[in-house]
């Protein structure tokens, strides 16, 4: 059983403490294992579809969506956020990627939809009857988004969205997608714009999917003479940009919050393996060696947690940009989480690499965490451009 005391640190409120048990009690009987071994095509769309309708049905999605519309909370809670990814990728994966994507997904609508919009798709999202999508890179265009391709040209009072968008989760099962478009010649990331497109709509394909390492739906979308209503714009035309970066300020710590799940399932299963597993007359938990690697691994746990909670409070509780916090949350969970995961392949030997054992699981599926909503090295030009921007303010003028 995973240490569970960081519920009781400052960071959270009696109404977090109570959700935590809540999701706790669900995940412990709802078998999610299972969903785990579902390794491609219809069957890992049921399987990540049925996690949606559960997760909806239990009332945990309302974590994702604000209270005017059926939330839990009255705006988005990254606190909240940041619990059940822990909670869910400790217990299964696939759970955890089911409720971050409709996070994710209509994050872009609750930031900055109109009334209309979020009364049409909010709801929905909440109760897990509309799977959404979040729909930013493109083949030439991860980490560098001013390099954005696929445009939406103004028509009458329509929009036309032609170009191609890659590596898109729920990618083929979301009934909404959020897609960013170029929308204006302006340089860079300042012409961009932000629609809502509906799965169904003409013009929209899904071109191909994307099997990886650690099996969720994921795709590639072709947009061809796709037009939408001027009505499925969010925000205003350059303002796409801004609204995608507010959506990953909340987003990244989370992606934190489930390499701290991968890592204290990692820890657990590594030491119960170190106690029951025998060599040269005594557990591997007598050895030294092995202990230093379970200190480590519980270290590094628990310094990751404390980044990761700290950017999700000062989300919540301050308010404004977290930009520095969620980068540093991001980087320092998700690549401790790896060490964490690679410890434990390696207190548990040769069974650490055999298809199916928790640990194998495990470590595919921290791997893609370093890349997607910024690489690692992303994370890190983004912490030194803020300090350099402190230094910079604080220099006495020439």
């Amino acid at each position: 059983m995973a240490d569970l005391s960081y519920r009781d640190w400052p960071f959270f409120d009696a109404g977090h403490r109570a959700f935590a048990a809540e999701l706790e009690a669900w995940a412990g009987s709802a078998d999610l294992d299972a969903a785990s071994h579902a390794t491609g095509g219809a069957a890992l769309d049921e399987a990540a579809r049925t996690l949606v309708r559960r997760l909806g049905a239990a009332g945990l999605l309302r974590v994702c969506i604000p209270g005017a519309h059926g939330g839990a909370r009255e705006g988005l809670d990254v606190r909240s956020l940041c619990l059940a990814r822990e909670c869910l990728a400790r217990h299964a994966g696939l759970a955890d990627f089911a409720l971050a994507m409709q996070g994710l997904g209509s994050a872009a609508i609750t930031l900055a939809g109109s009334e209309a919009q979020r009364r049409r798709y909010l709801p929905a999202v909440g109760e897990g009857a509309l799977i959404a999508a979040f729909a930013l890179s493109e083949p030439d265009a991860g980490s560098d988004v001013g390099a954005m391709t696929t445009r939406a040209v103004a028509d009458g009072g329509d929009y036309v969205l032609e170009g191609t968008k890659t590596w898109i989760s729920n990618a083929g099962i979301a009934d909404v997608y959020t897609v960013f478009a170029r929308v204006s010649d302006a340089p860079g990331t300042r012409g961009l714009g932000a629609f809502i497109v509906e799965a169904g709509t003409p013009g929209l394909t899904v071109a191909e999917r994307i099997d990886v390492i650690a099996p969720h739906p994921l795709g590639t979308l072709r947009f061809d003479g796709c037009r939408v209503p001027g009505s499925a714009m969010l925000g205003t035309p350059g303002e796409g940009f801004r609204i995608a970066m507010s959506v990953l300020d909340v987003f990244r710590a989370t992606v934190g919050a489930a390499a701290l799940g991968f890592a204290r399932r990692a820890l657990d299963e590594a030491t119960a393996r170190a106690v029951t597993r025998h060599a040269f007359g005594q557990p591997l938990a007598g050895f030294q060696l092995v202990q230093a690697k379970l200190a480590d691994m519980d270290l590094a746990i628990d310094a990751a947690a404390l980044l990761v909670y700290r950017s999700a409070w000062l989300k919540d509780v301050q308010g404004g940009r977290v930009t520095r916090e969620a980068a540093m949350a991001k980087l320092f969970a998700t690549e401790s989480a790896q060490r964490v995961i690679d410890d434990a392949v390696q207190i548990f030997g040769g069974l650490g690499v055999v298809s199916g054992v928790a640990v194998e699981r495990l470590y595919r599926e921290i791997r893609a965490l370093r890349i997607y909503e910024g690489t690692s090295e992303i994370q890190k030009l983004v912490i030194a451009g803020k300090l350099l921007e402190r230094h910079a303010s604080r220099a006495p003028a020439p």
